[in-house]
């Protein structure tokens, strides 16, 4: 294994630990049944952006992107949404 393969798997890794990082968000918005002090906009921004990282990563061939952004997406996306619903409530 050659330094880009052993860069790309820490790389990796360290986008899975991100998509790790907002689960206690989640958790705290579901405990607590609201989302007070949460901002929408940046959640929402992320998963904009994480969203493009995803693209990026599908054109580019980099499946180490590709899947830590989906991971990172599918959990600040949650955060995002968790959001609005408890902001409709």
């Amino acid at each position: 294994m050659g330094i880009k393969e052993i860069v790309a798997f820490i790389f990796g890794f360290g986008l899975m630990i991100n998509a790790a990082l907002f689960v206690p968000q989640i958790v705290k918005i579901l405990r607590d049944k609201s989302s007070e002090g949460v901002s929408f906009l940046t959640f929402g921004g992320f998963s904009v952006l994480q969203m493009t990282g995803i693209l990026h990563g599908y054109l580019q061939g980099d499946k180490a992107i590709m899947f830590g952004m989906i991971a990172s997406f599918l959990t600040c996306g949650s955060v995002a949404i968790l959001t609005l619903v408890y902001r409709k409530r």
